[in-house]
């Protein structure tokens, strides 16, 4: 039997396959090494994956932000402890993206979602990767960088009068509440990227269609463009490039580039890569 975990920090999509092919989903808290203590990533698993899998698993892959340096050992380690007979595999969350769009052929693969990021992948392994910055330096393309552009539209006065009354009557925040929010509390491009509902649903607004498009192309032009995408289709996973598609295929179509696959997650097209006989 084979475990196939696609994890955030709130929460975890689990696959299980059995010997008969069948596969059983699960949902369970997030497992994210950089947040939690081995004691508190063991718990989960005992708590909320042995009830729903039982302790029969022959492999576990496990995908997720965090899944670095120590933090990998780490995860392994907690593993072994609750399935000591497995085989153990810990990726992130990229590479879960370049596996599940890609399967085992090259490609250029992207997550666009609350954060954003890239690579190349050669068909076994991720071989090029421009580094993703964060929600200040980078994540262009992301949730959180949409989310940016808006709320700082809002707080310089420069968002059309219609959509700055919207934003102050669904959300009521006052200047020193965003400055609060970024700058002093936990999260803050969570907090930044919740804002792209708002952006989903004034998105024919020329000027929230404008913030969607430049957020799209800066980040083709800042990351897509270092790799070989005259050879290469683009492939994007995440919530914001599936809600936005329509303007991501437009986006890459201006710059020259040639569209692939469009994911909402991954954990599909990993249980197809883990299944499939190559």
């Amino acid at each position: 039997m084979t475990l196939i975990a696609d994890s955030g920090s709130t929460k975890v999509d689990w696959r299980f396959i059995a010997e008969d092919g069948s596969v059983k989903n699960l949902l369970t808290s997030g497992i994210n090494p950089v947040y939690l203590t081995d004691e508190q990533i063991v718990d989960v698993l005992r708590k909320e994956v042995i009830p729903a899998f039982g302790e029969r698993v022959d492999k576990v892959f496990f995908y997720g932000a965090g899944v670095v340096g120590e933090s990998h050992e780490r995860l392994l380690a907690c593993f072994k402890e609750v399935f000591p007979n497995s085989e153990c595999e810990a990726k992130s969350d990229i590479e879960a993206a370049a596996r599940a769009l890609c399967g085992h052929s090259a490609g250029i693969a992207a997550i666009l979602g609350t954060g954003s990021n890239s690579c190349f992948y050669d068909g076994k392994d991720v071989a090029k990767n421009v580094h993703p910055g964060g929600f200040i330096i980078g994540d262009e393309g992301s949730g959180a960088d949409m989310g940016k552009m808006l709320v700082s539209d809002y707080v310089k006065g420069i968002l059309p009068q219609s959509i700055e009354n919207e934003f102050r009557r669904k959300y009521g925040l006052e200047y020193a509440d965003i400055v609060s929010k970024v700058y002093r509390e936990p999260m803050p491009s969570r907090f930044l990227a919740s804002f792209s509902r708002f952006i989903e649903k004034y998105e024919h607004h020329p000027h929230i269609e404008h913030i969607i498009s430049t957020s799209f192309e800066n980040f083709l032009y800042r990351n897509i463009t270092a790799y070989d995408y005259r050879r290469y289709n683009v492939n994007f996973v995440g919530s914001i490039a599936f809600v936005f598609k329509p303007f991501l295929e437009k986006a890459v179509r201006d710059c020259g580039m040639r569209m692939g696959k469009v994911m909402r997650a991954p954990v599909e097209g990993l249980v197809q890569y883990h299944t499939e006989r190559i």
